[in-house]
């Protein structure tokens, strides 16, 4: 069992678009294995590899009883959407409600290049979905409407987890403290 670390917000590979993955290999099925490791540990309904610092597009979920990856994936997604409460791995404890397609059918590869697709709707769809993102470069965050993305904003910059220090507010020193005249 190899658990890994998981990227936070505010990681750059988060926002890092991953590569299509072309060799099937020992070191991909041991990806593979290192995000359902990670994903099962944590807990969570699903991982992407960039979330353990892999720019490769591949992701593991575990919805419903059901382990399952996907590689390379490909989404065709209902015109019918899904509003849920949805949290991610990398924003420990933000939660918030985001719009989804209420169904997908995703087409992908398994860890040995076979073709896979996997069909699914309500909380598979949006594992899918929110999975499919991270691959993007895209975050939960960003799917949020822009009241919702402020108040998560805030609850991110008070997390413990963030780590960064409240920010300095400075004065300005001349005369028309920093106002145009």
């Amino acid at each position: 069992m190899a658990i890994q670390e998981i990227r936070l917000f505010g990681d750059p590979v988060l926002r890092t678009p991953a590569v299509e993955v072309t060799d099937f290999d020992k070191e991909l099925r041991q990806l593979v294995k290192d995000l359902e490791d990670t994903m099962l540990d944590a807990p969570g309904a699903g991982l992407a590899a960039p979330q353990i610092g892999v720019g490769l597009r591949v992701f593991t979920y575990y919805v419903d009883g059901e382990l399952g990856h996907l590689i390379n994936p490909d989404l065709d997604l209902s015109d019918e959407c899904q509003d849920g409460e949805e949290g991610c791995l990398s924003f420990p404890g933000i939660y918030e409600d985001v719009q989804r397609a209420l169904r997908v059918v995703a087409r992908g590869q398994n860890m040995y290049g076979e073709p896979v697709t996997i069909e699914g709707s309500d909380l598979l769809a949006r594992a899918i979905q929110h999975e499919t993102d991270h691959l993007d470069g895209i975050l939960f965050i960003d799917r949020m409407d822009p009241k919702q993305r402020k108040l998560a904003m805030k609850a991110i910059r008070q997390a413990e987890w963030t780590g960064a220090p409240a920010p300095e507010i400075k004065v300005s020193p001349h005369a028309t403290f920093g106002k145009a005249l």
